[in-house]
């Protein structure tokens, strides 16, 4: 069956956020993720920083190395998320079968939508246009007949991009001098295990294949398949299925002992899941927690039951499996959810009993708190306990 998909990806998300919202940093290296004094990695960057050689996921040592004269910022989650939710909608608008990738990037199959909306290009288009007239950011589109040809083509163009690969000989055309990192799930080992047999691109890939699976067994068919176009995954819509999880973590530039510290990190990360599931209309039923000790030993625990989106209840959730975990010094924490519903059905306790108008109140409540969240970032609204929490990493940073 032939298929047809848009790719859509965001203009070095982040930072496009930020140069959005304080004009000033327009034109200059934006680094986005840990300070330079400080242990991580860089999240994202501008593409003014990317010229020095700044990548995602680099040691923020070494961007510092390479670009000591660029600008330096902590990733702001609420207002990525806020922006996120906004073109996710746009998405939603033209196919309910939308792969969201991440905050900044899905696939959309518009195989049987296109035809209603004047075809795939004016869909993608559109998303392009109303992408930026609603949140004021640039995205590059690829169509393609396959997930791998619309991730190629929306690459091919950035950033502000748009570029079309009907079918399976113009992908061909495309690649078939290119280094074979090209091709979907070759990383830096396979590439340079069949770089050692003189298999560089795309071409030398094609023109050898018993080496190739000589060197890769079963694997090498796949990378056959997509050299040669066939790429037969289909789209899968976000939270489609118990296997589907998000996360969220922390890692600390000092190793922690202060296991009340940790809680405050807790409940900051279970305040943004809780807006991250409640902007899609979902309730978790398990929630993790992730622990890593200085001797870099992960551990998790998990608790299943009672389905939960608000953060407080996340929040005494991992509070309490953090209870149960060996106290001593911690270099990573993190929250997991998965096992995701989208009513709240459950059964009613003693404690949940009221009148039908408190009941109404609280909703509305929340709906009213929610909006203002979506609309202008989720720390327009915070709590007693958040604030606290807040300050107490203000001070860890300063000090």
């Amino acid at each position: 069956m032939s298929y047809t998909i848009i790719h859509v990806d965001m203009d070095a998300f982040y930072a496009a956020v930020e140069v959005r919202d304080n004009p000033e940093l327009k034109g200059k290296p934006l680094i986005i993720g840990a300070l330079p004094h400080e242990r991580g990695v860089v999240a994202t960057c501008s593409y003014e920083a990317r010229k020095f050689g700044v990548r995602s996921a680099m040691s923020i040592k070494e961007a510092y190395r390479r670009c000591p004269h660029g600008v330096y910022m902590h990733p702001n989650g609420d207002k990525y998320a806020a922006a996120s939710e906004i073109f996710r909608k746009i998405w939603l608008s033209y196919t309910d079968l939308v792969e969201f990738v991440s905050l900044d990037e899905g696939f959309l199959d518009v195989t049987g939508s296109a035809y209603n909306f004047g075809g795939a290009a004016k869909i993608g288009r559109a998303i392009k246009e109303r992408t930026k007239e609603e949140t004021g950011l640039t995205c590059s589109v690829g169509i393609g007949y396959s997930m791998m040809s619309a991730k190629l083509a929306s690459e091919e163009k950035k950033p502000d991009g748009f570029f079309e690969i009907p079918d399976a000989e113009a992908l061909r055309n495309l690649i078939i001098d290119r280094n074979v990192r090209i091709l979907y799930g070759v990383g830096p080992k396979t590439a340079e295990a069949l770089q050692s047999r003189g298999i560089n691109t795309v071409r030398n890939l094609l023109d050898n294949k018993e080496r190739v699976l000589e060197v890769l067994g079963n694997h090498g068919q796949h990378f056959i398949n997509l050299a040669e176009g066939r790429d037969d995954r289909k789209v899968t819509p976000y939270y489609e299925g118990e296997a589907k999880s998000i996360s969220r973590e922390t890692t600390f530039q000092h190793d922690i002992t202060d296991f009340d510290y940790l809680k405050d990190a807790l409940r900051l990360l279970a305040k943004e899941l809780s807006l991250n599931i409640r902007y899609d209309g979902l309730y978790a039923r398990t929630v993790t927690l992730k622990v890593k000790y200085n001797n870099m030993k992960l551990i998790t625990r998990s608790k299943s039951g009672e389905i939960v989106n608000q953060p407080k209840d996340i929040y005494d959730i991992v509070a309490s499996l953090l209870d149960t975990v060996d106290k001593r010094p911690i270099r990573l924490i993190g929250i997991g959810l998965s096992g995701f519903e989208e009513s709240e059905y459950r059964q009613m306790t003693l404690d949940d009993i009221g009148t039908k108008r408190d009941i109404v109140k609280d909703e509305t409540l929340d709906k009213t708190l929610l909006e203002l969240q979506r609309r202008y970032g989720g720390g327009v609204i915070k709590s007693g306990n958040e604030i606290i929490a807040e300050k107490r990493f203000r001070e860890d940073d300063e000090g």
